[in-house]
């Protein structure tokens, strides 16, 4: 069973992309796609990294735990709010911690925002940060528009159904990214 890990990109109070994140988990797990794991970027509360991983002298657990759990995934779920037209300094700074962790690994990205355009404004830019780095972005989109209304506290849709119908298809295409890259190592 491939394993999926969710990057709750959010640290505010109040947050709502979170929820999304939770759904996810429920949603992979309820299907019985992948084994998953929320990595939650509020719980982690890193401080802005002066060096990529690879060259800090001394790196805490917790950042090493953050890479190894990235690392040994087989793809990846960036759920990230949209602030201002970006996504949160939180999200930049653990992409930019890694490199050779993200090198050809399936991402998959949802964009949450209270507006109407579900935070499809910050795509290009994460996507290029991504590409940078070697990441496979996945070129399924999920924009979630007015997530406070979308989804209750505990990653709840409202519809259930139509929310699903949507994630079926997302997940299927991160799904057959991970295949893909499975199929290309033999």
């Amino acid at each position: 069973m491939a394993s999926i890990a969710i990057i709750s990109s959010s640290v505010r109070i109040g947050r709502n992309s979170h929820r999304v994140a939770l759904y996810f988990k429920q949603y992979i797990e309820q299907h019985q796609l992948a084994s998953v794991t929320i990595l939650d970027l509020q719980q982690y509360q890193f401080p802005i990294f002066e060096e990529r991983l690879r060259l800090q002298p001394n790196p805490s657990e917790k950042v090493l735990e953050f890479a190894e759990k990235i690392k040994a995934s087989d793809g990846v779920i960036i759920v990230t709010p949209e602030y201002n037209g970006g996504y949160p300094a939180s999200l930049k700074n653990v992409v930019d911690l890694l490199y050779n962790e993200w090198h050809r690994k399936p991402v998959a990205i949802s964009t949450v925002s209270d507006g109407i355009f579900g935070g499809t404004q910050v795509m290009t830019s994460l996507q290029f940060s991504l590409w940078k780095i070697r990441a496979w972005t996945v070129p399924a989109m999920f924009p979630v528009p007015s997530a406070q209304k979308a989804f209750d506290e505990n990653g709840n849709p409202v519809d259930k159904e139509g929310t699903d119908k949507r994630a079926a298809l997302f997940v299927q295409e991160l799904m057959w990214c991970i295949e893909a890259k499975n199929k290309m190592k033999a």
